[in-house]
């Protein structure tokens, strides 16, 4: 029996348009923060259901990677009978979240005023690509394209010379981890004034927030006292290190810690350079800096560097593959990997979110659901008729 105390989100009910990774990411977190997260689906399902390997068409890897605790429900809006089940829906939800562009869900009849009209305590997210108060406004927006539009892509040239990609779809997760925040507390201002809330989230804007967090640097003046990037990061020399059997990375940072580096190493040349003494001379001479580690961490092995760098509380780690993360004691100990029998589609590995509420962890309370498992039950749950049901679920 789970603990409730683990779900602080025990209660809430959410009616969840969105697909792909960017709200459903967000969506997951409710989910496992207790909240009942009602899927709502078209009768071809969201599109990330047909990405990576599956034992079963609709149950990709990727779906079920962003999934859990989630129930599915089947809604064709493009019927009056599928537009009526979903008010019914949004009626007894406390907050509904979508990621249609604008023109589109204002078609739809379910925008932001037509939805707080009917609904006045709801909380409202919008997640759009980009908000609806610039000229952008009402395209589409993928990953890819954020990280072009917002610098990330651009930062690779400042080290490389070339553009690249994050090999890693960072903008959708990132903006919806803001999504995320927003939410809970759009929830929190409900529940303190009894009043709907609307939040909009706009991928670009946070995804450019989120990159100029740091490269912002000089320009954050006016005038600027310096270009955009920030030194450290953007060096051509900052990457995991050769040892003589491997790689490591390790981050020296404060003054304690890079002294205690060039004790370690024997480089008394670096120890009394006035180059090298404090942050600012370090930052002025980064690229220096990073290839006299380089020359130094080549001279043992992973193992041993790790050690001597562990025993002076310098920071660093492995460079591990995916496969090596299934390996390290640490994500064992505390059972990052959970192994569970799904119901259709057998043995499947979910991860932890990496969080603990009294030092319990979140439980899987739902398996990813297969398309449209709980549309009879929630919809008959809500008065409505066999006969409408498959009406709006596009089966007639």
């Amino acid at each position: 029996m789970t603990n409730l105390s683990s779900q602080p989100l025990s209660g809430i009910r959410v009616i969840d348009l969105t697909s792909v990774m960017f709200g459903p990411y967000a969506t997951q977190y409710l989910g496992d923060f207790g909240a009942e997260v009602i899927k709502v689906e078209s009768p071809d399902g969201d599109v990330v259901r047909k990405v990576g390997p599956s034992s079963h068409s609709g149950m990709g890897a990727a779906f079920l990677g962003c999934n859990r605790n989630k129930k599915s429900i089947v809604i064709d809006l493009k019927c009056e009978a599928g537009i009526e089940a979903l008010w019914k829906l949004i009626e007894s939800a406390d907050l509904f979240l979508h990621n249609i562009r604008p023109q589109k869900i204002e078609k739809l009849g379910l925008s932001s005023r037509e939805v707080m009209k009917r609904k006045p305590d709801i909380v409202y997210a919008a997640l759009h690509g980009y908000l609806e108060e610039g000229p952008y406004s009402g395209r589409p927006a993928y990953d890819d394209v954020i990280q072009g539009e917002c610098g990330l892509a651009s930062a690779f040239t400042l080290r490389d010379g070339i553009p690249s990609l994050v090999p890693s779809i960072i903008a959708d997760k990132s903006a919806g981890l803001v999504a995320l925040s927003g939410i809970l507390a759009a929830l929190f201002q409900r529940f303190r004034h009894g009043e709907g809330v609307y939040m909009e989230v706009g991928m670009f804007e946070s995804m450019s927030a989120y990159t100029l967090l740091e490269h912002q640097y000089g320009s954050i003046f006016s005038p600027p006292k310096g270009s955009a990037g920030y030194d450290r990061v953007i060096s051509s020399q900052r990457k995991p290190f050769q040892t003589k059997d491997g790689y490591i990375c390790m981050l020296a940072y404060t003054d304690k810690q890079w002294h205690a580096f060039w004790e370690l190493s024997g480089d008394s040349s670096m120890r009394s350079n006035p180059n090298y003494h404090s942050m600012a001379e370090r930052l002025k001479n980064i690229d220096k800096l990073y290839a006299n580690v380089a020359n130094k961490l080549v001279e043992k092995t992973s193992d041993e560097w790790l050690q001597i760098l562990k025993s002076a509380e310098i920071p660093c780690g492995s460079v591990n593959t995916f496969d090596d993360l299934r390996k390290d004691p640490h994500m064992d100990k505390i059972g990052f990997f959970r192994h569970y029998k799904h119901p259709t589609e057998g043995d499947i590995e979910l991860v932890d979110p990496g969080l603990r509420f009294n030092g319990e962890s979140l439980p899987v309370r739902h398996y990813p659901p297969k398309l449209g498992e709980q549309s009879y039950e929630i919809l008959s749950a809500l008065g409505v008729s066999d006969e409408k049901i498959k009406a709006a679920t596009g089966q007639s």
